[in-house]
């Protein structure tokens, strides 16, 4: 079970996949873990040197130091160091977005493709933030543990199974604090100028980031993709592996080749 020690925790990771084929980093939300990508990682591993990790605070990566998302780019950076790898393609997912995100605008030159699912990234751009508070106060559930909100009403009715299995991944996290706000977080300037293929992935019936917030992302970077998913909630590469694998599929295709 491989881990490295990166800025003061042991970082567990996962990787698969042939040598020397191209990199795909999958990076999972507050609700998951790395076992979070097991309808990802046996599809793309065919193609692609698939890399899943434990954000320090999940799964098998404690957190000593109780920095949480402020250090999760660091990691990263450690991370690809130790593997070698220069050029990598991200797939985030929710807070996973924070890592993805905030590496690319770090090192734009490093992401050859990035995929954000149910995802704006969470950086400091307070009209954002704001339009999120007033969605978050209109919904219903919004007191609901992320648990349970973070697959679509649809897919808990349809699918009480599979929901049973994504509440018992992320039941697999230790307790961990919240994390301080991140002072080197992007502004919308920084992720605007941004020059790199980009996938936004959005359930229509994400009632956690909701579509207008995805919207707002999409309209502030020229030339980024966005598509929804019917019936689809918060985690679509959960609740349609087959639809999310596809659309990230052929975009990967298009970027680097495979």
């Amino acid at each position: 079970m491989p881990s490295v020690t990166v800025n003061g925790v042991d970082l567990y990771y996962e990787i698969s996949g042939p040598e020397g084929a191209q990199p795909v980093i999958f990076l999972h939300g507050a609700g998951g873990n790395h076992v979070s990508w097991w309808q990802q990682v046996p599809h793309f591993n065919k193609t692609y040197r698939c890399v899943s990790i434990d954000h320090r605070g999940f799964g098998r990566t404690l957190d000593p130091t109780g920095e949480g998302s402020t250090r999760f780019v660091d990691d990263l950076e450690g991370l690809l160091t130790h593997l070698g790898f220069d050029k990598v393609a991200l797939v985030a997912q929710s807070m996973g977005g924070r890592t993805a995100l905030g590496f690319t605008v770090r090192h734009p030159e490093r992401v050859q493709a990035l995929v954000m699912a149910d995802t704006w990234g969470f950086f400091d751009w307070p009209e954002q933030l704001e339009r999120a508070r007033v969605l978050r106060e209109a919904t219903a559930n919004s007191g609901d543990p992320l648990i349970v909100r973070a697959v679509g009403p649809t897919f808990r009715a349809a699918e009480p199974v599979r929901t049973f299995l994504y509440q018992q991944i992320g039941g697999l996290n230790p307790p961990r604090p919240e994390a301080p706000n991140d002072p080197k977080a992007a502004t919308p300037k920084q992720v605007a100028a941004l020059k790199n293929p980009i996938l936004m992935i959005e359930g229509e019936e994400d009632d956690v980031v909701h579509p207008p917030l995805m919207e707002a992302f999409h309209a502030l970077i020229p030339g980024s993709e966005y598509v929804t998913v019917p019936k689809a909630g918060h985690s679509v590469y959960f609740e349609n592996a087959r639809q999310f694998n596809d659309l990230v599929g052929t975009f990967l295709a298009r970027h680097l080749g495979g």
